[in-house]
């Protein structure tokens, strides 16, 4: 309850946002306060960059792109024949990638080239116009693509000696052309788009045409010379085919001479005999395949047979005839006999009835498999005489009926090959002649749909492309950069800050005031002087609200002895501690200020009394309390000043002496503020802590590096005693850019100001 208390004074309006923090991790709030802080780096950083981009603009030179569309058509015309030499090639996505890699090939945009005299074109020529020129390089750079080096020309070879060397002027025409050709696909259709282009849009319409009036070209010319190189590979094949089925054929004939098997009826009857030989073969085949099924079945009976088994229990006789019925009987029977069993003796007449139908059962079951056995057999030899007929024939018809084994395969293999050769001639010259028709006519797979036109805009540079990127890129740079430089900062700037680090409330954040802000009456006042002179000021304010603080700090034993210390010199604290005492004097309290600063008495040399005795002489018996005390009639309290120099600051703020003073004054004054050195360099804060009943730690506003002061105030031997941590010289122009609400500027708000004025 008491930490919740000490919290209320100074973070009311951030208990919410932190909150929302905690919970999801990012608070709108602080990214809209971090873009009010850095709003003048980011935009500087950001006009920068689109500065660079302008200047980049107006650097270019202004290119033109054309662009005509190119539509690839399946092959739909097909010369007749199941398959013809230059068959219909599938439109998918690898073939489409080869077609853009064809348009984009050295040797199609060499006829390019060639045909538009490009070589002494002043924008891509590789001659003493072109070469090197602005508009050139600036295409390069728009596209951004690196081409391979001119290949050298080979040592000893005559120009134009070989029809696939290029020349080297040309090649590099080539090469800065295919930096400016642009291929890529229209969505999922069989469109490509052919883009082209230069400085010139005329130009850029007219070679974008001529590429693509390329591409058709090419595809047409690459068809016709396939077919011709096919059908003359087809015509010296025809001609070897030819010579092996005219030897086949004789060796036919002077094998059947040889064997008196020569066919009397011409050529008819010989294909009178083929027609024979190949029904009969196919009637051979099945005849012998029914035969071993027939064997198969044979063979198995046989087996059972001589096994002694049950030639019944077979499938094929099990299921066959009229055994499944008298299977029902001999069941049913069975059935029956156990009944009359259960019933009566085995002598019983009903049981040997039963019996007796059970053995005629019995005996027409093996009648009938027997029979059934003897029409396998006979199945059997009815197939097998078949066959032999089938054999017979067939021997007759092919003349071999007296020929033995090695003859008969002889001429077998003979026939085949003649008939293997055969079929291989015909269907050759079936081809030739389809590969001559598709030669003749102009298969058109790919045409020109829209040709290029002369653009009206420029294509590069891309002005709202280029300056959009500049400020996407300048705002990222902007945000970049404003962000490393919060993280440089290693002071503290938000109450959040202190109590995640420190674990400490903020008890007040105090304005720096400037000159201006003190002038009062025609005179400057001193900062301890402000609160006494405009006492509803919101400066004034903001100490009442730290007093309150440090009395909360413990309800139950509010502090009577509080000590004002820091972490490095400079910070303000001697400020503060007279600001404070003054406050509470001005409240009524009766306070006593106490310069424990042994070292640089700062509040001494404001009362002016740094060489009265004081603390020092006090505390070393060469002074009474009465005598050292002094009253300051314009800030009505009292002050108890350093004294004299000392060299061991530390043995006398250690001393019983010291700790009996300090209970000497609390019981004589409401509020005892003592002012001490800061706790970074010395030991002096660390012992007069010990004493005190609580303690107020100053940090100047984002400068103080936040680890010095965590670890100075883990030098403290109880952190308890620490009442919290005042802000100093809090820029408000500034700090209200860390959130509106984190350091009291309520207090100047509209709702306020007819009660505080400065």
């Amino acid at each position: 309850m008491l930490k919740r208390l000490d919290r209320l004074q100074s973070d009311d309006f951030e208990r919410a946002p932190a909150e929302s923090r905690e919970a999801g991790g990012f608070d709108l709030r602080d990214a809209i306060n971090f873009a009010w802080r850095q709003w003048k780096f980011i935009a500087g950083v950001a006009a920068l960059t689109l500065l660079i981009g302008a200047l980049y603009i107006a650097r270019q030179t202004p290119l033109f792109t054309a662009s005509a569309q190119l539509l690839l058509e399946p092959q739909r015309e097909k010369a007749t024949g199941p398959d013809p030499i230059l068959s219909e090639v599938a439109l998918d996505l690898p073939a489409i990638e080869s077609q853009i890699a064809v348009i984009r090939s050295t040797s199609l945009l060499r006829r390019v080239v060639v045909k538009e005299r490009l070589v002494n074109d002043p924008e891509f020529g590789a001659g003493p116009a072109g070469a090197g020129g602005g508009v050139l390089a600036s295409i390069r750079d728009f596209f951004s693509r690196s081409s391979p080096p001119p290949p050298p020309p080979r040592a000893g070879q005559a120009n134009g000696a070989d029809p696939t060397e290029i020349a080297p002027d040309v090649m590099q025409t080539i090469l800065n052309v295919t930096g400016a050709v642009g291929v890529s696909r229209a969505g999922q259709a069989l469109v490509l788009n052919v883009a082209f282009t230069s400085a010139d849009p005329a130009k850029a319409a007219r070679l974008a045409n001529a590429v693509a009036d390329a591409y058709v070209v090419d595809k047409l010319e690459a068809r016709f010379e396939a077919a011709k190189r096919a059908s003359a590979w087809l015509s010296d094949r025809l001609v070897e085919l030819g010579q092996q089925l005219r030897a086949s054929e004789e060796a036919v004939g002077r094998f059947r001479a040889d064997n008196n098997l020569v066919a009397s009826g011409g050529p008819s009857s010989q294909t009178l005999n083929q027609e024979q030989l190949g029904q009969l073969n196919g009637r051979l085949v099945a005849v012998r395949a029914e035969t071993a099924e027939k064997k198969a079945r044979l063979d198995l009976l046989e087996k059972v047979q001589a096994s002694g088994g049950v030639v019944a229990d077979l499938t094929d006789i099990a299921n066959a005839g009229a055994i499944p019925d008298l299977r029902k009987q001999e069941n049913d029977l069975k059935r029956e006999e156990a009944d009359l069993l259960a019933r009566y003796s085995d002598r019983h007449p009903s049981v040997v009835n039963v019996r007796a139908q059970l053995a005629d059962v019995h005996r027409a079951i093996a009648a009938e498999a027997a029979r059934l056995a003897g029409d396998v057999k006979h199945d059997y030899d009815l197939t097998l005489a078949r066959q032999q007929a089938v054999e017979k024939t067939l021997n007759e018809v092919t003349g071999q009926t007296d020929l033995d084994a090695a003859k008969t395969i002889t001429l077998r293999e003979l026939e085949r090959n003649a008939a293997v050769n055969k079929t291989l001639f015909e269907e050759f010259l079936q081809r030739a002649k389809i590969t001559e028709e598709q030669s003749t006519f102009e298969a058109r797979d790919a045409r020109i749909i829209t040709p290029a036109q002369p653009p009206g805009a420029p294509s590069s540079p891309k002005t709202t492309q280029v300056l959009i990127t500049s400020l996407l890129l300048g705002l990222m740079a902007g945000v970049g950069g404003a962000c490393l430089i919060e993280l440089l900062n290693a002071g503290f700037t938000t109450p959040r800050q202190v109590e995640e680090l420190l674990e400490l409330p903020l008890l007040a954040s105090i304005s720096k005031m400037e000159a201006r802000d003190l002038t009062a009456e025609g005179g400057v006042l001193t900062i301890p002087e402000y609160p006494t002179v405009k006492p509803l000021s919101r400066f004034s304010e903001a100490f009442r609200s730290l007093r309150s603080a440090v009395q909360m700090s413990d309800v139950d034993n509010p502090p009577k002895t509080l000590m004002v210390t820091s972490t490095i010199p400079g910070e303000g604290k001697s400020t503060i501690a007279m600001t404070i005492a003054s406050s509470a004097a001005q409240s009524g309290q009766r306070t006593l200020l106490v310069d424990a600063d042994l070292r640089h008495p700062s509040i001494s040399r404001y009362f002016k009394c740094d060489k009265s005795p004081g603390l020092v002489d006090y505390l070393v018996g060469d002074a009474d309390l009465q005598s050292i005390v002094v009253s300051d009639e314009k800030l009505r309290l009292w002050v108890l000043p350093s004294g004299s120099k000392t060299k061991n600051p530390p043995d006398l703020l250690g001393s019983d002496r010291f700790k009996a003073l300090m209970a000497a004054l609390r019981q004589r004054f409401d509020l005892v503020v003592i002012d001490t050195p800061p706790i970074g360099p010395v030991v002096d804060p660390l012992l007069v802590s010990q004493v005190v009943d609580k303690t107020v730690f100053v940090v100047r506003w984002a400068a103080t590096a936040r680890e010095m002061v965590a670890h100075s105030i883990e030098r403290m031997p109880g952190q308890r005693s620490v009442a919290g941590v005042v802000f100093n010289c809090v820029i408000d122009a500034q700090a209200q850019k860390y959130g509106k609400y984190a350091y009291s500027y309520y207090y100047g708000g509209r709702y306020y100001r007819k009660y505080y004025h400065e």
